[in-house]
């Protein structure tokens, strides 16, 4: 069995920093939080590391992060486009938002062969969920033709920015399988976990600490493609109508759809780390001073590639 391959939701990292050749290290040494994750699924074990981008940023992203990593591990390229949607539907007139997680997946599946995870480009997840998913992923799964997921959770006190709101995926869980996922904006940290307002800021809810958040960390097998791709049209029909410029085939969404479905299971694997990203442009000390801290302590060395 080959290693499981490492996929890179990286299509949309150019637009939330303004270019790339913005993104701002978070390491001593120049280290972006994209170099982190790859670090740590290179020495929990995994393959292949497969980056999900746009034409547009593909100059800047092989001079800012495409050849340097190169040099580490074994690479691949797959490239999301507006067009690529299914056959018989049109791109609306005005629409310039990529389609969502779920469509930029779509666009890697020639380039995966077998179990693979797939993370967002700018969050940074732990060298702890990196080994439990290589773990899981490296496992045998059950021979009986279903879809076998899996998604690292996060405790909500541990993903939540001092610096304003976020969005997460509120997880249910029964016997260590994900049995719904549900997400919720405007979260906020709250005492010693978080609450969220449905209205804006009028009513508030509490968010016991403890409960468990999807972060985009998943475990995904290539059967999950065709599945994907059945749905794709059905999104289309659901969304365009209502929000044709903005709306987006996300991936927490279709996992969620393929559950409902009952085509699929999830196993949770639970993380007790914390989750860093840059959210707001006041994350970012918090971000270098928890790196600063693992590198002080030998989880990391200094350079980080050495």
């Amino acid at each position: 069995m080959e290693k499981p391959a490492l996929v890179i939701l990286a299509a949309g990292i150019g637009s939330r920093y303004g270019g790339l050749k913005q993104i701002d290290p978070v390491g001593a040494n120049g280290e972006l939080i994209i170099d982190y994750s790859i670090y740590d699924a290179l020495k929990a074990g995994f393959g292949k590391v497969i980056f999900i981008i746009t034409e547009a940023i593909r100059e800047d992203f092989m001079e800012v992060i495409g050849s340097r990593i190169e040099r580490y591990a074994e690479t691949d390229y797959a490239y999301q486009s507006l067009a690529d949607i299914p056959a018989g539907y049109a791109v609306p007139e005005g629409r310039v938002k990529p389609w969502g997680t779920t469509q930029a997946l779509l666009s890697a599946k020639s380039a995966v062969d077998g179990p693979f995870a797939v993370i967002n480009a700018d969050d940074f997840y732990g060298a702890s969920a990196y080994r439990s998913m290589y773990d899981w992923l490296s496992s045998p799964l059950p021979d009986d033709r279903g879809l076998h997921f899996s998604m690292v959770g996060y405790r909500i006190e541990n993903t939540v920015s001092g610096h304003g709101s976020v969005t997460r995926g509120i997880c249910e869980s029964s016997g260590g399988y994900l049995s719904s996922i549900a997400e919720r904006t405007m979260i906020e940290k709250y005492k010693e976990g978080a609450r969220h307002s449905e209205d804006k800021g009028k009513t508030w809810s509490c968010i016991p600490p403890g409960t468990l958040v999807s972060m985009n960390f998943w475990g995904l097998t290539p059967g999950f493609f065709k599945a994907a791709e059945e749905d794709f049209p059905v999104f289309l029909d659901e969304n365009l109508r209502q929000d044709p410029l903005k709306c987006e085939y996300l991936l927490p969404s279709e996992i969620g759809r393929q559950l409902e479905r009952g085509i699929a299971d999830v196993r949770v694997l639970e993380s007790p780390d914390t989750w860093y990203g840059v959210t707001y442009r006041e994350d970012r000390p918090e971000v270098m001073r928890a790196v600063e801290e693992l590198h002080r302590r030998g989880v990391y060395p200094a350079p980080l590639w050495q």
